[in-house]
């Protein structure tokens, strides 16, 4: 970590208190990107801070990131953000999600006086940050954006997918883009993924990579040239919070690592946290263990 900076990435987002249904059979369970790559990047050894909204009687689920040795910077809100995943187990991939929850719109003052090498925005729900947000981010710092959090809407409590009005712009101000296969899809209304991380790439900087997510594997473009790492899980019990925790994983990493290199932690990172409920275990024998395969 820069000694010109207090900590590696600060991470933005509604922390949620989920429900998780699978068959008909349901829990509650933490989620949101910033508990999923939140966590895994801690285990990872990179210094993080968390920026989040939630009601003040849920504060006590923020110890687990506290046991992380992440920062914690929480503002009140009316309500914790939630939402509800449906699963079928014979098709872990395909969801449907539903809101329970939400704590409302970040302001640019909820933004800490710590430093940090990357900013991650990692929205959940449509109305969490807007573009202003983004741009006064982006004057701290290299931004890195899960675009979920400013295409998946709410309406009447179900969870749909709209397209970024503001994406012509925004993406001026982003390093980092992350959008899973029907985001991708939406935005650029192209089949092939490499068409639409090559289209999605034209609208930012020339060094905007981009971060596409899907069940086989990760694709990363970066300067031009294509990446890709498979995910070979042996279960999807863990299948919640994959592309959080893929997305940061690989941004931490390219604190200190090749697109390439990292895109490759990345994806074996996110196949052990596949066959687990919750974030990364965080057992380095196992990744280096899938690394060396």
């Amino acid at each position: 970590m820069s000694s010109m900076r207090d900590i590696d990435i600060m991470m933005i987002g509604h922390f949620a208190k989920d429900r998780l249904v699978v068959d008909g059979k349901g829990h509650v369970a933490s989620g949101g990107g910033v508990y999923y790559g939140g966590v895994a990047l801690a285990r990872l050894g990179l210094g993080v801070a968390v920026v989040t909204r939630l009601n003040q009687n849920d504060n006590h689920l923020l110890d687990e990131l506290r046991d992380e040795g992440i920062q914690v910077f929480a503002t009140a809100a009316p309500e914790t953000s939630g939402i509800e995943n449906l699963y079928d187990s014979a098709d872990m991939e395909r969801r449907i999600c539903k809101t329970i929850g939400f704590a409302g719109k970040f302001s640019q003052d909820a933004i800490s006086d710590l430093r940090a090498e990357v900013y991650m925005m990692t929205p959940i729900i449509a109305g969490e940050m807007d573009l202003e947000f983004l741009k006064a981010l982006a004057s701290h710092g290299p931004v890195g954006l899960d675009v979920q959090g400013f295409v998946r809407v709410r309406e009447n409590g179900d969870l749909v997918f709209r397209r970024w009005q503001d994406m012509d712009e925004g993406l001026q101000y982003v390093k980092f883009l992350k959008v899973d296969r029907a985001e991708a899809e939406l935005l650029t209304d192209r089949t092939d993924l490499e068409e639409a991380a090559q289209v999605l790439a034209s609208y930012g900087h020339p060094d905007l990579e981009i971060i596409v997510t899907q069940s086989s594997g990760v694709m990363v473009l970066s300067q031009g040239k294509i990446y890709k790492a498979p995910f070979t899980p042996r279960s999807l019990a863990g299948r919640t919070g994959r592309g959080d925790t893929c997305f940061a994983t690989y941004v931490g990493s390219r604190l200190n690592s090749s697109p390439e290199e990292s895109c490759r932690l990345a994806a074996a990172i996110t196949t052990l946290k596949q066959e687990k409920p919750g974030p990364w275990s965080g057992n380095m024998d196992e990744l280096k263990a899938l690394l060396a395969e």
